[in-house]
């Protein structure tokens, strides 16, 4: 078997379901399009945009409004074959000029969220529009404005049909994001999970490993914590095991199918979900069990008023930076944790196993040793 037919590609051709596109990669679009009508006149459709890893997708505009000063795109969000609440949803950008100085601002238009608690990577009173969305928007915009002799000083107001209504199918609400939406996205690419199919591809990533004589496997919930591993370790591609949620169908098909080594990689937040006993670490299945992290802290040496903190803090991330505030290495004790959870499922298993958790940026802020 050949390198290319291992690692998180290979995982999602081998379940033949079909890709989609973030919140963010539809507004990037759709901020692209109206930003070239307002320096030219003319709407781009389909307008190309470039993601993160060199994917140049094409989309076509449901929406196109020019008035004085500003102007408006829509993109309709396709999510492929995932079952994701925005799949459908009308994806609205509005760009207007502002004064020399002024930068890129976002706002929150209908149906997109404002941040309203700590503990989220944006300021309180920030539009919830993440901050790899933002980058891609920026940089499109700052392209835009170079090839038509514009300024990168606009306003960027992002919409949603109907999201305030979808949002409360989501956690938004519970997390203080209030009034809409989420614009997210890493990479621009939804990658669509069939528990079914995807627990399938990641045994065959197993499997393809073994067969090319790798002995220290990744499983990573998604593509930054495959950065971090990859910077880590220097591990191929083929030994990148994309588990997304299911941290459980890693370790049981490790445990059948022993290697020498298996790093377990990925967010904090998640990776507390499988140091608490959780092996299907989605969010609509597990949730982080805050008074948990709160024992961790206390063992961490976190006196009572920290540890009360912690039990009722807004997010895994908010208990996170409270404990690091105070010196207390809760990531470290997640990871730990984390691991021992992973050992107690390879029931004994001749695989060792470590920890890295990571936060939003890719950074580590916590890890095990190897066991």
């Amino acid at each position: 078997m050949g390198e290319s037919e291992g690692g998180r590609d290979a995982q999602l051709k081998h379940t033949g379901l079909r890709p989609g596109w973030t919140t963010g990669a539809c507004a990037t679009a759709a901020a692209t399009a109206a930003y070239t009508a307002l320096l030219t006149g003319d709407f781009p459709d389909p307008v190309t945009i470039t993601l993160p890893k060199g994917q140049t997708p094409a989309f076509a505009l449901a929406v196109e409004e020019l008035a004085e000063g500003r102007a408006t795109a829509g993109v309709v969000k396709d999510a492929g074959d995932d079952p994701d609440v925005t799949h459908g949803a009308l994806v609205r950008v509005t760009v207007r000029r502002l004064p020399p100085g002024s930068g890129v601002v976002f706002r929150a238009g209908p149906g997109v969220g404002t941040v309203t608690l700590p503990g989220l990577p944006l300021d309180v009173g920030e539009p919830a529009v993440n901050p790899v969305p933002r980058r891609m928007i920026g940089d499109h915009i700052a392209r835009v404005a170079a090839e038509h002799r514009g300024s990168e000083d606009v306003e960027v107001t992002v919409s949603v049909d109907d999201g305030e209504e979808i949002a409360r199918s989501t956690w938004n609400p519970r997390l203080g994001i209030l009034g809409g939406l989420s614009i997210l996205g890493t990479t621009g690419v939804v990658v669509p999970y069939s528990c079914s199919a995807w627990i399938d591809s990641i045994r065959r990533g197993v499997d393809v490993a073994r067969a090319a004589g790798h002995t220290h496997v990744a499983g990573c919930t998604g593509s930054t914590s495959e950065k971090t591993v990859v910077s880590e370790y220097g591990l191929p591609e083929i030994a990148l095991l994309d588990m997304g949620d299911f941290a459980g169908a890693v370790l049981k098909y490790v445990r059948r199918h022993p290697v020498d080594r298996l790093t377990v990689c990925g967010g904090f937040a998640k990776l507390s979900k499988l140091a608490a006993g959780h092996l299907d670490l989605h969010s609509a299945r597990s949730q982080v069990d805050k008074p948990f992290l709160a024992g961790l802290a206390r063992r961490g040496g976190a006196d009572e008023a920290l540890a009360a903190e912690v039990a009722v803090a807004n997010t895994g991330l908010a208990a996170l930076q409270l404990c690091l505030a105070r010196g207390v290495p809760l990531g470290d004790l997640v990871a730990v944790a984390a691991r021992d959870e992973a050992l107690s499922v390879l029931r004994g298993a001749p695989v060792a196993v470590d920890v890295i958790c990571i936060d939003r940026a890719g950074t580590v802020v916590g890890r095990s040793s190897v066991r």
